[in-house]
Protein backbone atom coordinates (compact mmCIF):
# COMPACT_ATOMS: atom_id res chain seq x y z
CA UNK A 1 0.00 0.00 0.00
CA UNK A 2 1.41 3.31 -1.35
CA UNK A 3 1.91 6.10 2.03
CA UNK A 4 3.26 9.40 2.50
CA UNK A 5 4.44 9.99 6.06
CA UNK A 6 3.62 13.51 6.93
CA UNK A 7 4.58 15.65 9.69
CA UNK A 8 1.82 18.61 10.04
CA UNK A 9 2.83 21.70 10.90
CA UNK A 10 0.04 22.97 13.24
CA UNK A 11 0.96 26.78 13.06
CA UNK A 12 0.51 26.59 9.56
CA UNK A 13 -1.65 24.11 8.80
CA UNK A 14 1.43 23.00 5.63
CA UNK A 15 2.91 19.47 5.56
CA UNK A 16 6.21 18.52 4.53
CA UNK A 17 7.46 15.44 3.61
CA UNK A 18 11.26 14.95 4.87
CA UNK A 19 12.54 13.02 2.11
CA UNK A 20 16.34 13.72 0.28
CA UNK A 21 15.44 15.49 -3.08
CA UNK A 22 11.97 15.96 -2.55
CA UNK A 23 9.33 18.89 -1.71
CA UNK A 24 5.68 17.44 -0.62
CA UNK A 25 3.27 20.66 0.41
CA UNK A 26 -0.16 19.86 0.98
CA UNK A 27 -3.68 21.69 2.07
CA UNK A 28 -4.16 22.30 5.91
CA UNK A 29 -5.15 18.73 8.14
CA UNK A 30 -8.67 19.78 7.56
CA UNK A 31 -8.11 18.84 4.30
CA UNK A 32 -6.87 15.39 5.04
CA UNK A 33 -10.37 13.95 3.80
CA UNK A 34 -10.26 15.63 0.63
CA UNK A 35 -10.36 13.37 -2.46
CA UNK A 36 -8.42 15.31 -4.75
CA UNK A 37 -5.70 13.72 -6.55
CA UNK A 38 -2.33 14.18 -5.65
CA UNK A 39 -0.19 16.50 -8.51
CA UNK A 40 3.42 15.74 -9.14
CA UNK A 41 4.98 18.23 -10.51
CA UNK A 42 8.43 17.17 -12.67
CA UNK A 43 10.88 19.47 -13.87
CA UNK A 44 13.14 19.31 -16.98
CA UNK A 45 16.77 19.95 -18.47
CA UNK A 46 17.87 23.47 -16.98
CA UNK A 47 15.44 23.85 -14.53
CA UNK A 48 14.04 22.26 -10.99
CA UNK A 49 11.65 22.44 -8.56
CA UNK A 50 11.35 26.14 -7.70
CA UNK A 51 10.19 26.98 -11.60
CA UNK A 52 6.71 25.68 -10.89
CA UNK A 53 6.50 27.43 -7.49
CA UNK A 54 3.56 29.81 -8.58
CA UNK A 55 1.73 27.00 -10.00
CA UNK A 56 2.37 25.11 -6.60
CA UNK A 57 0.41 28.21 -5.02
CA UNK A 58 -2.00 28.11 -7.51
CA UNK A 59 -2.51 24.17 -6.51
CA UNK A 60 -2.47 24.55 -3.30
CA UNK A 61 -5.35 27.08 -3.08
CA UNK A 62 -7.61 24.73 -5.09
CA UNK A 63 -7.08 21.82 -2.37
CA UNK A 64 -4.01 19.46 -4.53
CA UNK A 65 -1.61 17.88 -2.07
CA UNK A 66 1.50 18.44 -4.67
CA UNK A 67 5.00 16.75 -5.04
CA UNK A 68 7.97 18.24 -6.76
CA UNK A 69 9.65 15.35 -7.63
CA UNK A 70 13.23 16.38 -8.20
CA UNK A 71 14.62 14.88 -11.87
CA UNK A 72 18.20 13.48 -11.74
CA UNK A 73 18.40 14.21 -15.55
CA UNK A 74 20.81 11.75 -15.95
CA UNK A 75 19.70 9.22 -18.61
CA UNK A 76 15.46 8.59 -19.28
CA UNK A 77 15.47 5.17 -17.91
CA UNK A 78 17.50 5.84 -14.34
CA UNK A 79 15.72 8.81 -14.16
CA UNK A 80 12.22 7.44 -15.18
CA UNK A 81 13.16 4.53 -12.66
CA UNK A 82 13.77 7.62 -9.41
CA UNK A 83 10.62 9.36 -10.68
CA UNK A 84 8.16 5.49 -10.34
CA UNK A 85 9.58 4.83 -7.10
CA UNK A 86 8.40 8.37 -5.86
CA UNK A 87 4.68 7.88 -7.17
CA UNK A 88 4.85 4.27 -5.90
CA UNK A 89 5.02 6.04 -1.98
CA UNK A 90 2.01 8.22 -2.80
CA UNK A 91 -1.48 7.21 -1.57
CA UNK A 92 -4.18 7.31 -4.26
CA UNK A 93 -4.68 8.86 -7.29
CA UNK A 94 -2.10 10.61 -8.99
CA UNK A 95 -2.25 13.61 -11.90
CA UNK A 96 1.82 13.53 -13.43
CA UNK A 97 3.25 16.77 -15.00
CA UNK A 98 6.21 16.86 -16.79
CA UNK A 99 7.89 19.64 -18.13
CA UNK A 100 10.40 19.44 -21.59
CA UNK A 101 12.80 16.45 -20.92
CA UNK A 102 10.55 15.38 -18.04
CA UNK A 103 8.07 14.78 -20.44
CA UNK A 104 10.50 11.77 -21.36
CA UNK A 105 10.71 10.72 -18.29
CA UNK A 106 7.21 10.63 -17.27
CA UNK A 107 6.32 8.77 -20.35
CA UNK A 108 8.19 6.23 -19.20
CA UNK A 109 7.85 6.71 -14.99
CA UNK A 110 4.07 5.75 -15.28
CA UNK A 111 3.56 3.17 -17.64
CA UNK A 112 1.29 0.60 -16.28
CA UNK A 113 1.08 2.58 -13.31
CA UNK A 114 -3.17 2.33 -12.69
CA UNK A 115 -3.18 5.34 -9.68
CA UNK A 116 -1.69 7.63 -12.80
CA UNK A 117 -4.95 9.20 -14.29
CA UNK A 118 -3.91 11.59 -16.32
CA UNK A 119 -0.34 12.79 -17.91
CA UNK A 120 -0.23 16.54 -18.28
CA UNK A 121 2.88 17.58 -20.77
CA UNK A 122 4.21 21.02 -20.67
CA UNK A 123 6.20 22.28 -23.88
CA UNK A 124 7.12 18.53 -23.35
CA UNK A 125 8.47 15.81 -25.59
CA UNK A 126 6.12 12.60 -26.00
CA UNK A 127 8.39 9.94 -27.60
CA UNK A 128 7.74 6.49 -29.01
CA UNK A 129 9.99 3.92 -28.52
CA UNK A 130 13.22 4.20 -30.47
CA UNK A 131 12.86 8.28 -30.17
CA UNK A 132 15.23 10.89 -28.49
CA UNK A 133 14.65 14.36 -26.95
CA UNK A 134 17.38 15.26 -29.96
CA UNK A 135 15.35 13.55 -32.91
CA UNK A 136 11.87 15.18 -31.66
CA UNK A 137 13.40 18.52 -30.92
CA UNK A 138 14.80 18.31 -34.93
CA UNK A 139 12.02 16.71 -36.61
CA UNK A 140 10.62 20.18 -37.33
CA UNK A 141 12.56 23.60 -37.95
CA UNK A 142 12.74 25.95 -35.32
CA UNK A 143 15.11 24.97 -32.59
CA UNK A 144 18.14 26.90 -31.37
CA UNK A 145 18.76 24.83 -28.07
CA UNK A 146 22.09 23.80 -29.82
CA UNK A 147 23.72 26.87 -30.13
CA UNK A 148 23.21 28.13 -27.04
CA UNK A 149 24.81 25.17 -25.39
CA UNK A 150 27.95 25.08 -22.89
CA UNK A 151 29.62 22.13 -22.23
CA UNK A 152 31.24 20.78 -19.37
CA UNK A 153 33.41 17.62 -19.15
CA UNK A 154 32.88 15.14 -16.77
CA UNK A 155 35.86 13.09 -14.99
CA UNK A 156 34.67 9.91 -15.05
CA UNK A 157 33.85 10.62 -18.96
CA UNK A 158 30.16 11.99 -21.08
CA UNK A 159 29.23 15.74 -20.86
CA UNK A 160 27.36 17.63 -19.03
CA UNK A 161 24.79 20.64 -20.99
CA UNK A 162 24.09 24.28 -19.80
CA UNK A 163 22.44 27.02 -21.59
CA UNK A 164 24.91 30.37 -21.89
CA UNK A 165 23.60 32.26 -19.18
CA UNK A 166 24.39 35.25 -21.45
CA UNK A 167 21.32 32.98 -24.01
CA UNK A 168 19.14 31.72 -21.34
CA UNK A 169 16.52 34.79 -21.41
CA UNK A 170 15.91 34.73 -25.18
CA UNK A 171 16.44 31.18 -25.73
CA UNK A 172 14.51 29.59 -22.55
CA UNK A 173 12.44 31.91 -21.13
CA UNK A 174 11.73 35.02 -23.62
CA UNK A 175 8.30 36.66 -22.39
CA UNK A 176 9.55 35.88 -18.59
CA UNK A 177 10.97 39.20 -17.00
CA UNK A 178 14.49 39.52 -17.44
CA UNK A 179 15.36 39.79 -13.54
CA UNK A 180 13.57 36.43 -13.19
CA UNK A 181 15.30 34.55 -15.93
CA UNK A 182 18.71 36.03 -15.06
CA UNK A 183 18.25 33.96 -11.53
CA UNK A 184 16.82 30.81 -13.14
CA UNK A 185 20.04 31.03 -15.64
CA UNK A 186 22.59 31.12 -12.76
CA UNK A 187 20.14 28.30 -10.58
CA UNK A 188 19.86 26.01 -13.91
CA UNK A 189 20.80 22.18 -13.71
CA UNK A 190 22.36 20.50 -15.89
CA UNK A 191 21.69 17.48 -18.22
CA UNK A 192 23.89 14.86 -19.49
CA UNK A 193 24.19 14.99 -23.51
CA UNK A 194 23.78 11.32 -23.26
CA UNK A 195 20.20 11.83 -21.45
CA UNK A 196 19.31 13.97 -24.45
CA UNK A 197 19.86 11.52 -27.03
CA UNK A 198 18.54 8.07 -25.44
CA UNK A 199 16.35 6.25 -27.01
CA UNK A 200 13.12 5.69 -25.11
CA UNK A 201 12.09 2.20 -24.57
CA UNK A 202 9.18 -0.16 -23.85
CA UNK A 203 5.48 1.19 -23.31
CA UNK A 204 5.14 5.11 -23.25
CA UNK A 205 2.55 5.53 -20.90
CA UNK A 206 0.29 7.85 -23.07
CA UNK A 207 -0.66 5.16 -24.98
CA UNK A 208 -2.79 3.94 -22.31
CA UNK A 209 -3.24 7.09 -19.83
CA UNK A 210 -5.54 10.05 -21.01
CA UNK A 211 -2.95 12.91 -22.00
CA UNK A 212 -3.18 16.55 -22.36
CA UNK A 213 -0.48 19.00 -23.59
CA UNK A 214 0.20 22.29 -23.20
CA UNK A 215 1.76 23.54 -25.95
CA UNK A 216 4.36 27.14 -26.07
CA UNK A 217 3.97 28.80 -29.23
CA UNK A 218 6.71 30.49 -29.32
CA UNK A 219 9.09 27.86 -28.32
CA UNK A 220 12.97 27.74 -28.95
CA UNK A 221 13.97 24.56 -27.90
CA UNK A 222 11.09 22.14 -28.54
CA UNK A 223 9.81 24.12 -31.51
CA UNK A 224 5.24 24.06 -31.74
CA UNK A 225 5.21 21.98 -35.16
CA UNK A 226 6.72 18.93 -33.43
CA UNK A 227 5.01 19.61 -29.89
CA UNK A 228 1.92 19.48 -31.87
CA UNK A 229 2.84 16.41 -33.60
CA UNK A 230 3.58 14.17 -30.97
CA UNK A 231 0.18 15.89 -29.18
CA UNK A 232 -1.91 14.22 -31.94
CA UNK A 233 0.06 10.75 -31.86
CA UNK A 234 -0.49 10.85 -27.93
CA UNK A 235 -4.34 11.77 -29.32
CA UNK A 236 -4.21 14.51 -26.60
CA UNK A 237 -6.42 17.00 -24.95
CA UNK A 238 -4.41 19.92 -26.39
CA UNK A 239 -4.10 23.99 -25.33
CA UNK A 240 -1.69 26.32 -27.26
CA UNK A 241 -0.84 28.88 -25.64
CA UNK A 242 0.37 31.60 -28.48
CA UNK A 243 3.94 33.41 -28.10
CA UNK A 244 4.87 31.39 -25.12
CA UNK A 245 8.23 30.62 -24.21
CA UNK A 246 9.79 26.82 -22.98
CA UNK A 247 8.81 28.52 -19.82
CA UNK A 248 5.45 28.78 -20.44
CA UNK A 249 4.97 27.52 -16.58
CA UNK A 250 6.51 29.96 -15.57
CA UNK A 251 5.06 33.02 -17.47
CA UNK A 252 1.14 31.54 -17.39
CA UNK A 253 1.31 29.78 -13.91
CA UNK A 254 -2.70 30.59 -14.24
CA UNK A 255 -3.24 28.68 -17.91
CA UNK A 256 -1.20 25.86 -16.51
CA UNK A 257 -2.54 25.04 -13.00
CA UNK A 258 -5.99 25.60 -14.54
CA UNK A 259 -4.92 23.12 -17.29
CA UNK A 260 -3.64 20.36 -14.82
CA UNK A 261 -7.10 20.62 -12.89
CA UNK A 262 -8.92 20.43 -16.09
CA UNK A 263 -6.74 16.95 -16.07
CA UNK A 264 -7.74 16.11 -12.58
CA UNK A 265 -11.62 17.37 -13.06
CA UNK A 266 -11.97 15.09 -16.00
CA UNK A 267 -10.11 11.54 -14.66
CA UNK A 268 -10.65 11.22 -11.25
CA UNK A 269 -14.20 10.89 -9.57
Amino acid sequence: MRSIKLKTLATTGVAVLAATGVSVITASAADANDRKPTVVLVHGAFADGSGYNAVTQRLLKDGYPVVAAANPLRGVASDAASVKALLDSIDGPIVLVGHSYGGSVISKAAAGDKDVKALVYIAAFLPAAGESAVDLSGKFPGSTLGAAFKEVKLPGGGTDLYIDQKKFHQQFAADVPAKEARLSAVAQRPITQAALAEDATGPQAWQTIPSYDLISGADRNIPAKAQEFMAKRAKAKVKVVQGASHSVFVSHPGTTAAFIERAAHENVK
